[in-house]
């Protein structure tokens, strides 16, 4: 009876999700070999939530690296990021400094820094290269 009932909400849960990875992915905006996702995830989220929501979008989806990061930044109009003062233009990068820091970004003034604690929630936009 548990297995019967596990399935159906197993799909449930699949189709729900392939529904936000469509929105997320949206139309993908080329920049240079990056295919950027239209749309961050709704949510900022902490650097293991970020890097683990990005593989869930699919096959090479993923955060972008520090260098990728800047491209973002200076491409911010053409995809849309957030470029106001406060905690939601900050993005994640994949790019790990210490043990608890990663490589983030601002993109209100494009500062980077090495000291973006891996438990604060940031802004969250995929890549994954063609």
């Amino acid at each position: 009876m548990k297995k019967l009932l596990l399935l159906p909400l197993l799909m449930i849960t699949f189709f729900c999700f392939a529904q936000d990875a469509k929105v997320i992915i949206g139309k993908p905006v080329k920049i240079g070999n990056l295919l950027v996702a239209q749309n961050d995830f709704p949510d900022a989220m902490n650097w293991d939530d970020a890097k683990k929501a990005c593989r869930a979008l699919g096959k090479g989806w993923r955060l972008p690296t520090k260098k990728e990061l800047n491209i973002l930044y200076k491409s911010r109009k053409k995809i849309g990021a957030h470029t106001t003062l406060d905690a939601l233009d900050s993005y994640w990068s994949s790019t790990v400094f210490k043990l608890n820091f990663a490589w983030g970004q601002w993109f209100s003034n494009g500062l980077q820094s090495e000291y973006f604690s891996k438990s604060t929630r940031y802004s969250v936009r995929a890549v994954r290269n063609f």
